[in-house]
């Protein structure tokens, strides 16, 4: 099938500021022979993957604890200077980095333990996807679903649920998510929807009606935490517990969105190889710790079970027939901007990436 589909392609349809996943746009994508598509792989030996694909935990546990270490070390810096009285700025960047920290990473945790790839023992992937779901703020059952249309729809127009950076560029939105106010505004509407015993039409396109239940069961208990959370800081008479357990999904979302806008941002909509339509950019050891290798996204992609750890492996296995890794996030950034600039003003423009020509055509 051919990476570009040659049928009519989905037209971009809004309902407030989310593409419309039923009827519109997700009518013409399936008409279009774009859902189900067989996407194209790039051919990895049976053995080597095999290998790749092997998980465990003690790296994993280690990562993981590495993490939560930072978390607490920098929330315990904070709520020293708020208890000692120090300078209002050191408050604010102590908050700052402890935000950063409780929010930025726990996006790729969430992602990885999404797939279970991050730990072999399943218990282990559970628990800490439900605590990442809760300090990026995102709804468990719901977005486990969501990722997994993402990945089988992937930038596909009124399918895929999760595209960041829809075209034509809107520059305020953005700006705005840097802060996730769209994020969990949108995301508190909709829990008060899920916690009222309702579901979004979306949702019910991409979550199991199996699952309706326990949607709802996770958006009470969600409301009920976070009442009481509010209700200690009431009864406290202290902004304190919102500022160590909450805000800190607003402040620290800029550290996810950064990593996460190279995905695909600027790239091609309603294509079926993720050579097109995802980046893969080398980062630095700090880079890649905070964002869990998630940087090979065009392997993540292509291969998603093999886990996060593996994927520097699996990058050497496909590399040859693949665009060239990007060389830096700077360099990457070098041409995201300029793509999204371009798309304000030209929506069917897109960022095209060097790939064989019979790979490009499904060959």
């Amino acid at each position: 099938m051919s990476s570009v589909m040659s049928a009519t392609l989905p037209q971009r349809r809004y309902e407030g500021d989310e593409y419309r996943l039923v009827g519109g746009a997700g009518d013409e994508a399936q008409a279009a022979g774009l859902v189900n598509a067989d996407w194209y792989k790039c051919p990895v030996p049976r053995a080597t993957m095999k290998a790749l694909m092997q998980r465990e935990d003690a790296r994993a546990i280690r990562d993981t604890a590495l993490w939560y270490a930072s978390v607490l070390a920098t929330g315990a810096l904070f709520l020293w200077t708020w208890t000692s009285g120090a300078a209002l700025g050191w408050q604010i960047a102590a908050w700052v980095l402890y935000a950063t920290l409780y929010c930025g990473p726990a996006d790729s945790r969430w992602h990885e333990c999404s797939h279970g790839t991050a730990f072999k023992t399943r218990w282990m992937n559970d628990v800490v996807y439900q605590i990442a779901c809760f300090q990026v703020f995102r709804r468990p059952t719901v977005w486990r679903w969501s990722h997994t249309r993402h990945h089988t729809d992937t930038l596909v127009v009124g399918r895929d649920p999760e595209i960041a950076a829809p075209v034509p560029t809107r520059w305020f939105r953005m700006l705005l998510n840097l802060l996730a106010i769209p994020h969990v505004w949108g995301e508190t509407c909709k829990l008060l929807r899920n916690a009222s015993g309702r579901l979004t039409p979306d949702e019910q396109t991409f979550i199991p009606e199996m699952e309706w239940p326990k949607v709802v069961r996770e958006a009470r208990a969600w409301l009920a935490l976070y009442l009481a959370i509010i209700g200690v800081a009431v009864g406290l008479q202290s902004w304190l517990p919102v500022l160590m357990l909450g805000l800190p999904s607003l402040g620290g979302a800029w550290l996810y969105n950064f990593f996460g806008l190279t995905q695909h941002a600027g790239l091609p909509e309603n294509v079926t190889d993720h050579r097109l339509n995802c980046r893969t950019v080398h980062m630095n050891p700090v880079f890649r710790f905070l964002y869990w290798n998630m940087n090979y996204h065009v392997e993540h992609h292509m291969f998603p079970m093999v886990p996060y750890h593996q994927l520097p492996g699996l990058h050497a296995a496909m590399k040859d027939d693949c665009p060239p890794a990007y060389r830096s996030t700077i360099e990457a950034y070098a041409e995201i901007i300029p793509a999204l600039l371009r798309q304000t003003r030209e929506p069917q423009w897109h960022v095209q990436r060097p790939v064989a020509r019979r790979a490009a055509t499904g060959g």
